[in-house]
């Protein structure tokens, strides 16, 4: 088939996916991608989701089909910020994401995206309510696995690198060869951000309060929410206790050869990032201007005094221990960065912001 054969085909093809559009149509250029993973019942109005409040406040009222994903896209009067909501796990944020890249309606060549969701948190590192910026994202359910039954007597857990015939084994396989295993973000955008919000207060009330007081092995547990940097870990598996959460801490300073600290938990970002990084390919995005913000609605294991299996079972979406706070958080730091953006697009247009790493 010829070459002029191929792009009438491939039009064609993106035609019947969209047919909302034609090539005379808006080409819409947002400045800020939302990006959150689920959304309780209606965009606005009610019980809110991770969504809900950046439709609400950030007042995007167009609805655009968007007949690929798993939800449509929201975009506000002017389209510099557009949002979408990918479902959960890995699998529906990669394909949500890549049909938003695809979708010819949209130059996202330029766009800054801004994953914010909530997420369990490792109560060494910090409290619930908090919201952590992302500098490491590492993927948790590529690899191989034997029952707990059967785990050799030297051996710390049963879940075993992706190629590896035992627990954390050397050297790494090539960089090229664990490309799904460990994103980095864009250090100077990630330290930007920080230092943007750092200093934002967070909700607190007394059921907060009252909540991490159980906590009393881990200090920092008992703190107020606050905003820190900290390696998210994906897994599409809800996973809880204070085993596994050895094993978190283990796998992400195993798959960032030790330069990550793993902080949070959550079932979306490696799915993201690797679309984002094949339309990064395609010249449809660019990941280096992607962040990812994940707020702490419970901790990732029990206290003292539970087993995992009590602490588990009190942990159901919508009734987190910190889900409202969390939400909240999410939207008053996230939007901080996003309105960042927006209002210095003049200098952020062809240059990410970026403060200097520590």
């Amino acid at each position: 088939m010829s070459h002029p054969a191929l792009i009438l085909r491939a039009v064609a093809g993106l035609l019947a996916l969209c047919p909302l559009w034609s090539p005379a149509a808006e080409i819409i250029r947002p400045k800020v991608v939302v990006v959150a993973m689920f959304e309780l019942g209606q965009d606005t109005g009610d019980r809110p989701g991770e969504f809900q409040l950046w439709v609400e406040r950030e007042k995007l009222t167009r609805v655009l089909p968007l007949p690929a994903a798993y939800h449509d896209v929201r975009a506000n009067a002017d389209g510099s910020i557009i949002g979408i909501v990918t479902g959960v796990g890995n699998t529906n944020a990669a394909a949500s994401v890549m049909a938003l890249g695809l979708d010819p309606r949209f130059d996202l060549s330029k766009s800054y995206w801004v994953v914010a969701g909530i997420a369990g948190v490792d109560p060494s590192a910090a409290s619930v309510g908090s919201a952590v910026w992302a500098d490491y994202v590492v993927e948790g359910d590529l690899g191989h696995e034997i029952d707990a039954r059967e785990i050799p007597s030297d051996w710390k857990t049963g879940y075993i690198p992706l190629r590896k015939t035992k627990p954390y084994e050397l050297p790494l396989l090539p960089a090229a060869e664990r490309v799904d295993n460990c994103y980095q973000l864009n250090p100077g955008l990630v330290a930007w951000a920080f230092a943007l919000t750092k200093d934002i207060p967070l909700p607190d009330d007394d059921g907060l309060r009252a909540f991490r007081a159980r906590y009393t092995a881990t200090p920092a547990a008992q703190q107020p929410p606050a905003v820190l940097v900290g390696a998210n870990l994906a897994s599409s598996t809800f996973w809880h206790g204070a085993l596994l959460n050895a094993w978190a801490h283990d796998w992400v300073a195993y798959y960032t050869a030790g330069r990550g600290r793993y902080v949070t938990t959550a079932m979306e970002d490696t799915g993201t990032l690797r679309a984002l990084t094949n339309l990064t390919r395609a010249g449809r995005a660019d990941v280096r201007r992607a962040l990812v913000l994940r707020t702490a609605s419970n901790f990732d294991m029990q206290p003292p005094g539970l087993t995992a299996a009590e602490s588990l079972g009190g942990e159901k979406l919508g009734s987190y221990a910190a889900f409202q706070p969390s939400l909240e958080a999410a939207h008053a730091v996230g939007s901080r960065v996003v309105h960042a953006l927006v209002d210095g697009w003049a200098a952020y247009e062809d240059t990410p912001p970026a403060a200097p790493a520590k």
